[in-house]
């Protein structure tokens, strides 16, 4: 169930640095703090373990079945290797001559799967507390639901080659030219998922909160203010989503295409289930909270980096 597909989009912040001259902090008010509310606000509710501890224990030993039958750390695993061919950009982008052996050093602590994982396991049992968990194991650990999951990390991994994902979307380019009515499904597949907007307020908040750790490590001037990183972070918001809409589908087309119509449409009715969009909910709370985390600490990373080099 690989729903959560952030894109780590935080590379257009060339022109915001040359603005740079140090700057306030910025607060905690992100992006979705507008009309599209992010899937992590108000997250933080019911996160104390109240009494009842044999029952909290069997909930997350449910929770760590949840966590296998989604083979969750394998994402995560594919999603550091995506953070760090990214990060390489990002430093290619802002340092001259790149970031070197000492910010490789760097990004390689920031992305470690331990700390990743422990975010997105922690968030993903805060998320499904008191939820109703046997559904969502029904479908994951069936036949069906273990294949999805292998077809879903198979393509994403495979789209860390920049020629595949090249291919990937000429291929969509050319189903949508000859109308190819499995779009149709992967239409709805995004639809019933919101994929497009979780994803687009998902790097947002991710590009916000990059933009927080270059401002509390001093990267920018005082001239560059709060309300100028917003404006900065929404005005990429049509660029992120015309991607996110290429990345998604193509990658869904490419994903799904040895499924049946028929097995296409049984995913489908899963995630119309009160089950189905809770499991959902969780996944993109648990990926926004780990993409905001790092993103933080790639930002004060950089910012030290911009002030090692200014000396």
């Amino acid at each position: 169930m690989l729903r959560a597909l952030f894109l780590p989009v935080f590379l257009l912040f060339s022109a915001a640095l040359a603005q740079a001259q140090g700057a306030d902090p910025g607060s905690d008010l992100g992006p979705n703090q507008g009309p599209n509310q992010g899937p992590n606000q108000g997250s933080n509710q019911g996160s104390t373990q109240g009494p009842g501890q044999g029952t909290a224990r069997t909930d997350t030993a449910r929770i760590d079945a949840v966590y296998e039958a989604l083979a969750m750390a394998e994402v995560v695993e594919i999603m550091r290797a995506e953070g760090i061919d990214y990060s390489r950009d990002l430093a290619a982008e802002l340092f001259d001559g790149g970031g070197g052996a000492a910010w490789d050093a760097l990004v390689d602590e920031i992305y470690a799967v331990p700390r990743l994982e422990r975010i997105v396991r922690s968030t993903l049992a805060r998320e499904l507390e008191g939820a109703a968990l046997a559904p969502m194991l029904d479908f994951f650990e069936s036949e069906l639901g273990r294949r999805v999951i292998r077809l879903e990390n198979s393509a994403r991994r495979a789209l860390l080659d920049p020629d595949v994902d090249a291919e990937s979307r000429a291929a969509l380019a050319e189903m949508a030219e000859a109308g190819d009515p499995r779009l149709d499904l992967i239409e709805t597949f995004v639809e019933v998922n919101g994929l497009v907007e979780s994803n687009v307020v998902g790097a947002m908040n991710s590009n916000y909160a990059f933009y927080r750790g270059l401002s509390e490590g001093g990267a920018f001037g005082r001239s560059f203010t709060e309300q100028d990183m917003l404006a900065d972070v929404w005005s990429q918001e049509e660029a992120i989503r015309a991607d996110t809409v290429e990345w998604l589908y193509s990658y869904l087309a490419m994903a799904y295409r040895p499924l049946t119509d028929a097995e296409l449409e049984a995913y489908i009715a899963f995630s119309r289930t009160p089950a189905g969009a809770r499991l959902n909910q969780a996944v993109f709370a648990a990926f926004d909270e780990m993409f905001e985390s790092v993103s933080l600490a790639l930002g004060h990373a950089a910012a030290r980096f911009i002030a090692s080099r200014e000396l």
